[in-house]
């Protein structure tokens, strides 16, 4: 019995692997069900014993890559917080660095909402949960570097460098605009505290 549950856990690990990576690379729309099936090398009723729709492997891949994507972060900054960087310097360098690695392709959660057109769905919400968390961090950051009072002030306009960064580094296809958000959050830090 231990066993079967075994193998049906790394079954499913093994889908949503495939499923978060294929969404990443291409989007949720454009990967149907049978592609997801055939890289991860499982049977069609494997795939829906574990996900009765295709909404749930999203809402896993999402899951999935939240915790993915927030432990390679949180290992960039502590790689450039060890380098000397203060801790708000060392996000934006780990952004640099998410956006020098290979298979870049923007934030899967500022994806979501053109992607999935709909609100209300469960994929959505996550994301919008995680955005939000994500905001939440940078404003500690921020109040960390410059106090709470210059956190409330400016976290709000720094979190729109961040969002804005990202996008651009998809379109422009460099990561020049990680040096460009920092260089603005950091002068509208300086202002704040004169």
């Amino acid at each position: 019995m231990v066993k079967t549950r075994a193998k049906s856990s790394a079954t499913r690990q093994r889908i949503v692997e495939t499923a978060e990576k294929l969404f990443y690379a291409e989007g949720f729309r454009a990967v149907g069900i049978d592609r997801i099936i055939a890289e991860a090398g499982v049977a069609k009723m494997s795939l829906y014993n574990h996900f009765p729709s295709k909404d749930d492997l999203i809402l896993a891949a999402l899951k999935f890559r939240a915790g993915k994507f927030d432990a390679m972060l949180e290992n960039w900054m502590e790689q450039h917080a060890e380098a000397g960087m203060g801790r708000l310097e060392a996000f934006f360098a780990a952004l640099k660095s998410w956006f020098e690695s290979p298979g870049f392709r923007g934030s899967m959660f500022i994806n979501v909402p053109a992607e999935l057109a709909d609100p209300q769905h469960e994929g959505s919400k996550f994301s919008a949960r995680h955005n939000r968390q994500f905001r939440a961090m940078q404003e500690q950051l921020i109040a960390e570097a410059a106090g709470a009072k210059a956190a409330k002030a400016t976290a709000p306009a720094i979190a729109l460098l961040v969002e804005g960064a990202v996008v651009s580094v998809v379109m422009e296809q460099s990561s020049k605009a990680a040096d460009v958000a920092r260089d603005a959050a950091l002068a509208l830090l300086a202002k704040f505290k004169k």
